[in-house]
């Protein structure tokens, strides 16, 4: 049996789209209403994987400020012409209710590093856009059609047009060229040619258990296109006890030596409601081509744990103990924040302290002081380290914060009575959409000093069980409310109907002020501690 691959990347790393330059492979993966937008990430052997760059950085090229949850960057699709890379990716500012508001864009680049450009808006009569560079030098812009007439399924096919580089628009005429299966829900596309032939990869069957990737081909780029004697080339919906679920939405890369894989997400479920509380991950599978042209996912459809790939996983990466301290001025590039292309009014960074600025409460989906890592372990602990922070009353409060989204999220934090009395308090958020359901689960609120530092901890065991943990100074840690359900956090239970929430669980620190007077939070430390766990299913 090969060595254990799967997922490449650990934790919300949805919808992957991959290139490879020379010996170089990339992935770039959405990130939602996640700043800064898009994850790439880079690796020589398929094995072994390094966040390099998040290319939206700046206002210029993207302000989130008001999108809805699992809106923003949908689908990246990554790619270069020998020349430049190439960035086409959705931003979506609305996707509940009659209408999808989803706007298609494309950056370029020099170097996977940058700099990177400023958008050209393409079209936005769907999503999940890429482009596809032909033998010939043409360039063609593919994009799913949403047709808001036939709701709830809303999926028309695929549309196809060319894209003229210089003037940055599109030409000559659209076509749909694929309406998909009877699976429905056809979105993802990527073109290919190989041996005269245009290939089609699409992903179907929505983004929960029933999702599957598509292929079909045809001798022109128009079509017509017939679909792949299998039809899903990769889908876990009849396999239900497979140790990868919701497998779809690929891509195709060749090695230097000839060998194909696909890259696709994936999710991977725990306790009997069948939670995938890591979100959507990235994974590999390998292919091949059999004597008639037609692409093979070898062993499957079924995606699988153990892919033999150029390289072998370092497994003790995985589990290292990541401790972030801000001395250098600098926030590690693991963590991100909400929305907004102006991070200088959430926070900054001085003295050796992360100083999160009082801003809404959290949830906000204009501007909230919520900075956090995602979520790559079904156990581990976290901890901060809150110093220098007053609040005066219970509209003021920073703390710890285990996170999905603004209807689910865990929240230990340091808080003050009417009278000015500091203390600790749990908020959580269990509701479903469109309510948010706020409740403070701890018997009593702890009363602090007013002053001194506080240590705030959690343990999350088997993605499962969620445990707080306080401390003054440096006395020990003590329990501190109930044990939570931490599946909640969790795309089937992130706040919307089914095949609407996107993300993935985080964990970080967080502040707020509805007091409106901006009083800000400085946190010394941050640490995040994986624990080995067979839910995890690595060799350890």
């Amino acid at each position: 049996m090969p060595p254990l691959c799967n997922p490449i990347l650990p934790g919300f790393n949805a919808d992957p789209s991959i290139v490879r330059v020379g010996s170089d492979y990339y992935v770039a993966t959405s990130t939602f209403e996640w700043y800064p937008g898009v994850q790439i990430h880079h690796s020589t052997d398929l094995a072994n994987w390094d966040l390099v760059v998040r290319p939206l950085t700046r206002a210029s090229q993207l302000d989130m400020r008001g999108a809805p949850d699992s809106c923003g960057i949908w689908a990246p699709c990554l790619t270069h012409d020998g020349d430049k890379f190439w960035l086409v990716y959705t931003y979506v500012t609305r996707k509940d209710g009659s209408f999808k508001d989803a706007h298609n864009y494309i950056v370029t680049a020099p170097a996977i590093e940058g700099p990177w450009s400023d958008p050209v808006h393409v079209n936005s009569s769907g999503f999940d856009p890429s482009l596809f560079h032909d033998d010939d030098g043409k360039k063609w812009f593919v994009n799913m059609l949403w047709d808001h007439r036939r709701r709830p399924r809303a999926f028309a096919g695929i549309a196809l047009q060319e894209f003229d580089p210089v003037s940055g628009k599109l030409v000559g005429p659209m076509k749909n060229i694929f309406r998909g299966t009877e699976l429905d829900l056809v979105e993802g596309p990527h073109l290919y040619k190989r041996n005269g032939w245009y290939y089609l990869l699409t992903a179907e069957g929505g983004t929960a258990y029933e999702h599957a990737c598509t292929l079909a081909r045809s001798r022109s780029i128009w079509g017509p296109y017939e679909t792949h004697p299998q039809t899903h080339i990769l889908s876990s919906k009849d396999a239900p006890f497979a140790a990868l679920q919701r497998a779809g939405h690929g891509d195709l890369v060749d090695t230097p030596d000839g060998r194909t894989y696909l890259v696709h997400l994936t999710g991977r479920p725990v306790g009997q409601s069948r939670r995938c509380v890591l979100g959507r991950e990235t994974a590999i599978q390998e292919a091949y081509w059999d004597n008639n042209d037609w692409l093979w996912v070898k062993n499957g459809p079924v995606p699988s744990l153990y892919v033999d790939v150029p390289g072998t996983r370092v497994e003790k990466q995985y589990w290292v103990e990541r401790r972030y301290t801000f001395g250098d001025g600098t926030l590690h590039k693991d963590f991100q924040w909400l929305r907004t292309p102006e991070p200088q009014r959430i926070f900054s960074i001085e003295n050796g302290a992360l100083s999160l600025i009082g801003r809404e409460s959290i949830g906000s989906w204009f501007e909230q002081a919520l900075v956090a890592r995602r979520q790559t372990h079904f156990s581990y602990d976290a901890e901060t380290v809150l110093a220098d922070y007053t609040p005066i009353n219970e509209r003021q409060f920073a703390g710890l914060v285990a996170y999905y989204c603004r209807y689910n999220f865990f929240y230990l934090a340091v808080t003050a009575d009417e009278y000015g009395q500091r203390e600790i308090n749990i908020f959580r958020s269990e509701a479903s959409y469109p309510e948010g359901k706020l409740d403070t689960p701890a018997p009593d609120p702890v009363r602090l000093p007013n002053e001194g530092r506080v240590r705030l901890a959690l343990s999350i065991r088997g993605g499962l069980t969620l445990q707080f943990f306080y401390a003054l100074e440096d006395s020990d840690l003590q329990p501190f409310g109930p044990v939570f359900d931490a599946s909640i956090l969790s795309d089937e239970c992130g706040g919307h109907q089914a095949h609407g929430s996107f993300t993935g669980a985080f964990v970080g620190m967080a502040c707020s002020d509805v007091n409106g007077t901006a009083l800000p939070a400085k946190f010394e430390s941050f640490v995040y501690k994986p624990i080995k766990d067979v839910a995890d299913r690595y060799e350890v």
